[in-house]
């Protein structure tokens, strides 16, 4: 393998996890909320998805406590910003730093554990393709679901009535109250769909790291 074609092949299996996060972080702000805590969730979720893998022995129990890990994170800041008033960046940051106390308290029995996460599935037929099928379809089912969730997260801002409810609660709050939605409940649910992605994103980067 060239060494164009590894980093080709690298930069999309470790780019998923930011791709993830990336969207989380793109609802959140849509809604209007910042959340710098985003990296947290993902740690939360790289844990979760590991440690919960390694217990179960399910790759997909794991994928669902990376999901339930990092939304809860999320959850707590948005608690925290909505409901207590504190400041949407001062707040991001601690609970950063709440993500990255937790993993490494927790996270410590697990450093020797042997872990066979979202193992690699080659798409028939397109992974055969000369060196794009090696770059593009020979990855785990989270990347493939990356692949759908850019497209997805755009229809569903821009062309549902859910995303337009989301948009409304970070640009048109009095709007929404008028009409009967709460904006603060849209706020809140978008903030931790947000982090339920990133903590995806943080299962998905665990599970790429044990085939590194």
């Amino acid at each position: 393998m060239s060494l164009a074609l590894e980093v080709a092949t690298g930069a999309v299996r470790g780019g998923t996890s930011i791709l993830f996060a990336a969207l989380g972080e793109t609802v959140s702000e849509r809604a209007g909320v910042i959340n710098l805590g985003t990296e947290g969730s993902m740690l939360c979720g790289a844990l979760a998805a590991f440690a919960i893998g390694a217990e179960t022995g399910s790759t997909w129990v794991g994928v669902g406590a990376a999901a339930v890990a990092g939304g809860a994170l999320a959850a707590l800041h948005a608690y925290l910003v909505l409901r207590r008033g504190a400041n949407q960046l001062a707040n991001g940051l601690v609970v950063l730093f709440l993500g990255l106390g937790l993993t490494s308290l927790f996270g410590g029995d697990y450093i020797q554990a042997d872990v066979d996460l979202l193992r690699p599935w080659a798409v028939p037929g397109l992974s055969s393709i000369p060196w794009v099928g090696d770059v593009l379809f020979r990855h785990d089912p989270l990347t493939y679901l990356s692949y759908l969730a850019v497209p997805a997260c755009w229809w569903l801002l821009f062309r549902s009535r859910w995303g337009l409810l989301v948009r409304g609660a970070g640009e048109r709050v009095e709007v929404l109250d008028t009409y009967g939605h709460p904006a603060r409940r849209w706020q809140f649910g978008a903030v931790v769909a947000g982090g339920m992605l990133a903590g995806l994103g943080g299962g998905q980067g665990a599970g790429a790291s044990t085939r590194a």
